[in-house]
C-alpha cells in the first residue's frame, strides 16, 4: 500500500479567539492510503492542550508509515498509535478506504442503515460583548443555533448581548475550562434566565469535582475532561454531556466506542470538531447520528475547503458525497 501524508492549512475568515489561545488558520494533517483499486483520504488536528503540534502529527505518521505500508490493520492501529489527531487521520482514511473496497457508505458498515441532515451550530469566535452581538446578528441571518466562546470575564456580558440582537436563536457556550468554581454559581443562573441550552467544560480537567454536588440550571457538556471511552466513567454525576471530537479520540472507531460507552452510562452525546475542512466533518458526521447537539462547523470559519466538501444550507448539513469521503 502506498502511504502519503502531508500538511494542509486551512485559513480563517477572522482570526479565532477561544479562553486559552487564538489561531489565524487551522493546522492539519491529510493521509492518503492508496492500494490498486482504491484511495482512502482523511484529516487530523491537532489536541494543542495535549501538546500536539503539526511537527507531532507527522512525526507520529513517519513512524508508522512502513506498518501502514505493510497492511497494519484498523484494530491493531488502536494499540500501535496513541489517541490524537495522527491517529484521527490514519483511522478515518481506513474507514474511507474500506467503504470503497465494499462499495459500501461508511455508514453502513458502521451499523447505520439511513442517514439525515443534521442542524449544526455556527461558532462565534471570543471578543468583546459588544462585537461578539454584531458577530451574532449577522450570523443568525443563516444558523438557527449559535455557540459562544467564553472567557470568564465578561461572560454575562457577552451573552447578554447577543440575546438583545439575537432573541429567536438557540444558544449554548463554550467556556474552555475557563470559570472558576465561584464564576459557575454566578453564571448559570443568569445564562439560564437568558435560555442557554447547554454550557460546555465550564471548570478545568482535574477542577470538576465540585460539579458533583452543583445542581445547575443548565446542562453542562464535558469537553477537554471526556477524550475516549476510558475517560466516561469519571465523569458520572457530574455532567449530563459529552463532547465527542474525532482528533480527541483518535478516530472513528474509538469515537463510535466512546458513543456506546456513554450512552449506557446515561450521558447524552454530542459531537464536535477542533475546525478543518469537510474531509474532517466528514467522519464526524457518522457519530452525529447518534447526538442529540452537532457542532461540526469547520468548513463554515474557514475561507476555502476541499473539493466536494459536505453542503451546507443554514445549520443543516448534509451528508457527505462518495467522492469526498465515505
Amino acid at each position: 500500500m502506498d502511504v502519503n501524508f502531508r500538511q494542509v492549512d486551512w485559513t480563517f475568515a477572522t482570526p479565532f479567539r477561544i479562553a486559552y489561545r487564538s489561531q489565524i488558520c487551522a493546522e492539519t494533517v491529510h493521509v492518503e492510503l492508496k492500494d490498486e483499486n482504491a484511495v482512502g483520504r482523511a484529516e487530523g488536528m491537532c489536541v494543542s492542550y495535549h501538546g500536539e503540534t503539526i511537527g507531532t502529527l507527522l512525526a507520529q505518521l513517519a513512524a508508522v508509515r512502513s506498518d501502514l505500508a505493510a497492511g497494519l490493520s484498523r484494530t491493531d492501529l488502536q494499540n500501535r498509535m496513541s489517541p490524537g489527531g495522527a491517529r484521527n487521520a490514519v483511522d478515518c482514511a481506513m474507514w474511507d478506504l474500506e467503504a470503497k473496497r465494499a462499495g459500501r457508505r461508511a455508514w453502513e458498515l458502521a451499523g447505520i442503515a439511513q442517514v439525515r441532515p443534521l442542524r449544526s451550530a455556527y461558532t462565534l469566535t471570543l471578543d468583546t460583548p459588544q462585537r461578539m452581538a454584531e458577530a451574532a446578528a449577522t450570523a443568525a441571518r443563516q444558523y438557527s443555533l449559535l455557540k459562544l466562546k467564553l472567557s470568564g470575564e465578561e461572560d454575562v456580558e457577552r451573552v447578554a448581548a447577543v440575546r438583545r440582537v439575537c432573541p429567536n436563536v438557540d444558544l449554548i457556550v463554550d467556556a474552555n475550562q475557563s470559570w472558576s468554581e465561584a464564576q459557575l454559581h454566578t453564571h448559570v443562573p443568569q445564562l439560564a434566565r437568558m435560555g442557554v441550552q447547554l454550557i460546555e467544560q465550564p471548570l478545568a480537567v482535574g477542577k470538576d469535582d465540585a460539579l458533583a454536588t452543583f445542581d445547575s440550571q443548565i446542562p453542562l457538556c464535558a469537553d477537554e475532561s471526556c477524550q475516549t471511552a476510558d475517560s466516561i466513567s469519571a465523569l458520572v454525576g457530574k455532567y449530563a454531556f459529552v463532547n465527542i471530537k474525532l482528533d480527541k479520540t483518535g478516530g472513528l472507531t474509538e469515537a463510535l466506542r466512546l458513543a456506546r460507552s456513554a450512552t449506557n452510562l446515561g450521558f447524552k452525546l454530542m459531537v464536535g470538531c477542533m475546525a478543518g475542512s469537510s474531509l474532517s466533518m466528514a467522519p464526524a458526521f457518522i457519530v452525529g447520528q447518534l447526538c442529540t447537539i452537532v457542532d461540526l462547523d469547520g468548513p463554515l470559519l474557514s475561507t476555502c475547503d476541499v473539493p466536494n466538501g459536505i453542503r451546507y444550507d443554514g445549520s443543516w448539513m448534509y451528508p457527505p458525497e462518495p467522492t469526498l469521503w465515505g
